[in-house]
């Protein structure tokens, strides 16, 4: 999955610990694995199902000697039954973290990949609350996640990932959910005209707590 995606989460992990030095740090296992299947590709029939990849790292990481497990994709949330099956350690959703941080929006705006669109990883959740979503055009979304997983963050991705905030703002978002973990690489508060919900920063705040309880 996104390898840029999971050294942000790391980064977002590292910096909200506030340790004062390196053993104030929880130990951390990455399986970083870009060979899992593509999930828009599995969603739409035209690739095998990535469900057996993540539970064989889910039971790699348990191997090793994990006790939470937390993944910085949200696509990848629609095959989290199967992670949760694979191992009895406790698993961080991403999904439910993020729906927790939207509960007093009247409409969200959701920028996501196709996959986690086509699942309604959010939609079921947020509606289940009353609340409306949005999207934006699903080509602009795939074009800025292809152009950031290629490694392109520069001034050209971060206006259009701002364009897509700003889109989403005038059509009555009271909240953007960056719902696709690398758009968080490319957009931040400062771009997004209403309070915007960063994933990966849901996940990395979810999984600190559950570490420290």
């Amino acid at each position: 999955m996104g390898p840029a995606a999971t050294v942000d989460f790391l980064d977002r992990i590292v910096r909200g610990v506030c340790a004062t030095d390196d053993r104030g740090h929880p130990r951390i296992l990455i399986d970083s694995n870009p060979h899992v299947p593509d999930r828009n590709a599995a969603l739409a029939g035209n690739g095998p199902s990535p469900g057996p990849a993540l539970a064989a790292m889910a039971r790699g990481l348990a191997a090793q000697g994990a006790e939470l497990l937390a993944m910085p994709c949200n696509a990848a949330h629609g095959w989290a039954d199967e992670i949760r099956a694979a191992t009895p350690i406790p698993f961080i959703d991403m999904v439910e973290e993020s729906v927790a941080l939207a509960r007093d929006a009247g409409t969200v705006g959701l920028i996501a990949v196709a996959a986690t669109l086509d699942t309604r990883l959010y939609h079921g959740s947020l509606e289940a609350l009353g609340i409306a979503v949005i999207e934006p055009e699903r080509g602009a979304v795939a074009d800025l996640v292809a152009r950031v997983k290629a490694g392109d963050t520069g001034a050209g991705a971060r206006a259009a990932a701002t364009a897509l905030a700003k889109g989403l703002a005038a059509r009555g978002a009271h909240r953007v959910i960056a719902a696709c973990t690398e758009i968080p690489l490319v957009l931040g508060q400062r771009q997004c005209p209403v309070p915007l919900i960063a994933t990966t920063q849901a996940l990395a705040d979810a999984t600190l707590a559950a570490a420290a309880a």
